[in-house]
């Protein structure tokens, strides 16, 4: 077909042509151009400028406070919990930009409309690289037409998530990004040493920015470090370059964000002393061994391999060994019945498999298949090394995402990878002219099953027939969070709030009052004391609340985790509440006759 098309035209037309469909800066541009275009579309018709996510609009306020005067190194959010506040474990790195984009636009739109600019240029902005990294991963492990399915997939990928929309301004988008990045570096199968560089840092900055990759980074040095034990010499280069680039770049951010005085307090859920001192061991071990033993044999690479893992954990266990355990494990069993197992990024496949299932296929469909992919292809003898890499990096995740469905979106990211080489096969082997209709057939539904969306419709459907595609309606929880909901607390004076977790993020977002409780796991003094004062009865509650220094009560019947309240203790304070029965401790306030929260204060 080219070849008559080729006779046809004119050769150096032709060829401008194909430079033009195999260029991948204006393939990003050809792609990335509608995507942008829908997600600003999407943005505008949104209601509300911040995502819908408690992480969003926590986020939101975390910058406010920088840019209201807040320290760089003081991450402690004082409105949030008991007295003294609550330190959070987000990096600024997340921060900085944002804060800065607010700074730039403020003198040309106004404070207002420069927050809202800059939350729907920064998720959406981050799209553009996303596609490059996917982009260049695709073009090296296929060609020009692996390169293509993996930008169209990738951006069908954004815009069926939420992690790009604008509003979305948590740190997840990012970890995405920088997941393309390693990925796309790892799979230069030349092993040219800048690519190893900027592998290197991008998994310091992925540890940096949330502590939830680090199993990830932790699978992408393993892969650099077998390659090396088994290569040698001729990856050397690369591995030295990459242990090198892990270690200074992580060093640069832990002394660029940490606090001084945190410098040797361990902790398991940010960048710490405890993640910096294994990725500073672990990249300078790796450097070393790549720098003196690449000439000896296999055995001795292997040996200095075993060495160099001994010494990370070694010092594992004398800095911080508990964070080879579960940091989430110590919370109080009531915290973890009525807030963590309904936490939908926290559950686990089963408990997916129980109270979502139609969402199963969405979330690990695409794994499975590209991980049953790489191990057909390492099976068959095609090209193995590409696709040992490839298997390692999708089946981690989704070993993850069988822990924490959070994973999940990673898994299916990269199971683009695999997958889009196997649809360039397809694809070759449906036009070969002699297998018919099914080969055709064939290639369709994969490329079709190979879009986590797809399932997801699918599973909606499969649950509630057609009427899971009408549009979405707003939440039990998200009805305590209307404006006329909030607007009650606008005109009170700044006090301790005591309310659902769910809507503590944006009590803090849009009023001047401190919560008791936000769904974060370093606040859980607040979270518990709110739970128990739910589950108190009001003798009890009231004994617990004038600890608090004249709190409001902000009650919602309709929050989940309030409902959950109620049925476990029907006679605590909340179930008395929710009977219309108010104790004499509490005075009603004024509230909108459209509003879901009924407030409380507590009389002196």
């Amino acid at each position: 077909m080219l070849d008559r098309i080729a006779r046809r035209q004119d050769p150096a037309a032709v060829t401008a042509k194909m430079r033009f469909w195999s260029s991948l800066p204006w393939m990003v541009l050809f792609y990335g151009a509608p995507v942008v275009l829908f997600l600003a579309v999407r943005f505008l018709r949104a209601s509300d400028y911040v995502g819908r996510d408690n992480d969003d609009a926590m986020r939101l306020v975390q910058v406010r406070d920088l840019l209201n005067g807040q320290g760089w190194f003081d991450l402690v959010q004082l409105r949030l919990g008991l007295d003294g506040g609550t330190q959070m474990h987000w990096s600024r790195l997340i921060d900085l930009p944002i804060a800065g984009l607010i700074s730039l636009l403020s003198p040309l739109f106004g404070a207002d409309r420069a927050e809202v600019l800059a939350l729907a240029i920064w998720p959406i902005f981050l799209a553009i690289p996303l596609l490059v990294f996917m982009g260049l991963a695709g073009r090296r492990i296929g060609g020009t037409q692996c390169m293509h399915f993996c930008l169209g997939l990738t951006a069908i990928f954004v815009v069926t998530s939420n992690r790009f929309m604008g509003g979305a301004i948590d740190h997840h988008n990012v970890q995405l990004v920088l997941a393309a990045v390693m990925a796309a570096m790892l799979v230069d199968m030349r092993h040219r040493a800048r690519n190893y560089v900027i592998a290197g840092a991008a998994a310091a900055l992925a540890i940096a920015i949330g502590a939830e990759t680090t199993p990830l980074v932790a699978v992408v040095c393993a892969i650099v470090a077998l390659q090396w034990a088994l290569l040698g010499r001729d990856v050397a280069g690369a591995t030295i370059a990459f242990g090198i680039s892990l270690a200074v770049t992580l060093s640069t951010v832990f002394f660029l964000t940490v606090p001084p005085h945190l410098y040797r307090v361990a902790t398991c859920d940010n960048l710490s002393i405890a993640f910096y001192s294994l990725a500073l061991v672990g990249g300078c071990v790796l450097a070393a061994s790549a720098a003196f033993v690449s000439d000896r044999g296999i055995s001795a690479r292997f040996v200095a391999l075993a060495v160099s893992a001994c010494s990370v954990l070694a010092v594992a266990l004398v800095i911080a060994p508990q964070c080879l355990g579960n940091p989430l494990a110590d919370l109080d069993p009531l915290l973890i019945e009525l807030w963590l197992d309904r936490v939908t990024e926290a559950q686990s496949f089963a408990t997916v498999l129980a109270r979502q299932p139609a969402s199963v296929g969405a979330y690990y469909f695409c794994g499975v298949f590209a991980s049953l992919v790489c191990v057909w292809r390492i099976w068959q003898g095609d090209r193995v090394r590409l696709h040992l890499i490839l298997v390692a990096l999708v089946a981690a995740n989704l070993a993850i995402a069988m822990v924490q469905v959070r994973a999940m979106a990673f898994s299916n990211l990269l199971a683009i990878l695999p997958l889009s080489l196997l649809l360039v096969d397809m694809r070759a082997w449906s036009q070969g002219g002699t297998r018919g209709v099914s080969a055709s057939l064939a290639y369709v539904l994969v490329l079709i099953f190979s879009v986590p969306a797809v399932w997801a419709i699918g599973g909606a459907l499969a649950r509630n027939g057609l009427a899971a595609l009408e549009a979405p309606q707003a939440s039990n929880t998200e009805n305590c969070l209307t404006p006329a909901a909030l607007s009650d607390l606008e005109g009170l004076p700044p006090s301790m709030i005591v309310g659902p977790s769910d809507i503590g993020a944006s009590i803090l977002r849009y009023t001047s009052h401190r919560v008791l409780t936000a769904p974060y796991h370093r606040n859980a003094d607040g979270m518990l004391m709110e739970l128990k004062i739910g589950l108190a009865s009001p003798s009890d509650a009231k004994a617990m609340l004038s600890k608090l220094h004249e709190p409001i009560l902000a009650f919602c019947a309709n929050d989940v985790q309030a409902d959950m309240i109620i049925k476990r203790e029907p006679r605590g304070l909340y179930g008395q509440l929710a009977a219309g029965r108010v104790p004499e401790f509490l005075t009603p306030l004024p509230v909108s006759e459209k509003s879901s929260i009924l407030l409380y204060a507590l009389k002196p």
